[in-house]
């Protein structure tokens, strides 16, 4: 059984810059891992050698 629930978000201009803030920095994150993920593994990356590269970093 899959269950879905939608909820709204309603923060205070600070929380939503917070938010927003986040979400940039997570994006950079993901493609910066991805970045690397791609040029030692190509398509056939694995999650832990990946770790282990990208892990300090972030």
């Amino acid at each position: 059984m899959k269950l879905v629930v939608q909820v709204k978000l309603l923060p205070t201009p600070d929380q939503a810059t917070a938010l927003t803030d986040t979400l940039h920095r997570v994006n950079t994150a993901a493609n910066q891992v991805s970045a690397v993920a791609f040029r030692q593994f190509g398509l056939r990356g694995r999650e832990t050698p990946l770790r282990t590269l990208c892990y300090g970093d972030l």
